[in-house]
């Protein structure tokens, strides 16, 4: 039976299952369901704990042995088992098959893995272990979905917030809902039991957002071409994957665009409609007051072609195209540029 993620807990207090099939790339919310189920099991008895990792030189009868036998100090057992593939091979499902028919209340089998496709789901054994179990998939959450997670999430971490600072959180930690959490956490220690505002929420995640990409962005908007390139520097030593920049440099032109596109029309520009706080808005405006709308269309042009680029694995040198991209941003033409050896 399927369960989404934020269903999971209020399935838990209905009992325990026999097994457990919890799968995806979204480690928070993979992790917080793997726990759930250990502090449950914990608290029901199961107080051996068996760890078995299904990698390529993994032989299967370790889980059969596991399964049949227990220790002198303990009768319940939980089995994990980590599918690095997500799939268990041929003898794997053979004897994930046969493992089922011994589960019951003396033990508990939780599987866990990465991402799987329909094809695993439909599989023999998946489906056996479903019957008498439950099993989830992880996606990370966006828009609305991901509001209403983090919204949970500051209430039993026993934080009251409203609308903009979860929209904060949300804005500075999209994609990362790990970073969320952790952020999140932080705030409890300090403001447990209260109310926070928006400019806590900020103060706390300016803090922790040192040497990241949010505050890259906000010194190439600003136009600080040399403090620019040393963070750029920075990122790369800390080995940042260049697409999540890619990313955030689409993100930022697409806002660009649309700011330009407000003032053109001689309208006054409400920030909070764009999700800036004050103390972005000086960033933007400097941006805007340096770039033209062929500024604009030249940058689009540059990010789609470095879009393709980095996703057919052809640039040699990523960061040296990702600093061109910022130079761009900052309104500087590259013809006779010469970068900082830093970056060489």
């Amino acid at each position: 039976m399927q369960i989404y993620p934020n269903r999971f807990e209020a399935e838990l207090d209905k009992g325990l299952k026999p097994c457990y099939l919890l799968f995806g790339d979204e480690p928070q919310q993979k992790f917080s369901m793997i726990e759930a189920v250990r502090e449950k099991a914990r608290a029901q008895g199961f107080t051996e704990r068996t760890v078995l990792v299904a990698d390529s030189g993994f032989n299967w009868s370790q889980l059969i042995e596991a399964t049949q036998s227990l220790s002198l100090f303990a009768s319940q057992q939980i089995i994990e088992l980590e599918l690095p593939t997500g799939k268990p091979g041929t003898e794997g499902s053979q004897t994930l098959q046969s493992v089922a028919a011994n589960l019951g209340n003396d033990i508990l089998l939780l599987i866990h893995g990465p991402r799987i496709g329909k094809d695993v789901q439909k599989a023999k054994w998946f489906k056996v272990l479903d019957d008498t179990g439950i099993h989830s998939i992880c996606y990370a959450l966006e828009g609305n979905n991901l509001h209403t997670w983090i919204q949970q999430t500051m209430q039993k971490a026993g934080l009251n917030g409203d609308a903009a600072c979860v929209r904060m959180i949300a804005d500075m930690c999209e994609g990362n809902m790990l970073a969320a959490h952790q952020e999140i956490q932080k705030l409890s220690l300090v403001y447990a039991g209260q109310a926070i505002t928006p400019e806590q929420v900020e103060a706390a995640i300016v803090d922790q957002s040192r040497f990241n990409v949010f505050q890259l962005v906000d010194v190439m908007l600003n136009g600080d071409r040399q403090r620019c390139i040393r963070m750029l520097y920075r990122l790369e030593s800390e080995g940042i994957e260049p697409n999540i920049l890619i990313w955030a440099f689409i993100r930022e032109w697409q806002t660009l665009s649309q700011l330009h596109e407000v003032r053109s029309s001689g309208q006054p520009v409400q920030w909070m409609k764009f999700g800036i706080w004050k103390n972005r808005q000086g960033c933007y405006q400097s941006a805007l007051n340096r770039l033209s709308a062929a500024h604009l269309v030249h940058i689009r042009e540059a990010l789609e072609q470095a879009d393709f680029a980095f996703k057919q694995n052809t640039v040699e040198r990523p960061y040296i195209k990702l600093a061109h991209l910022c130079m761009l941003f900052m309104g500087i033409e590259l013809n006779g540029l010469t970068l900082m050896p830093d970056l060489h």
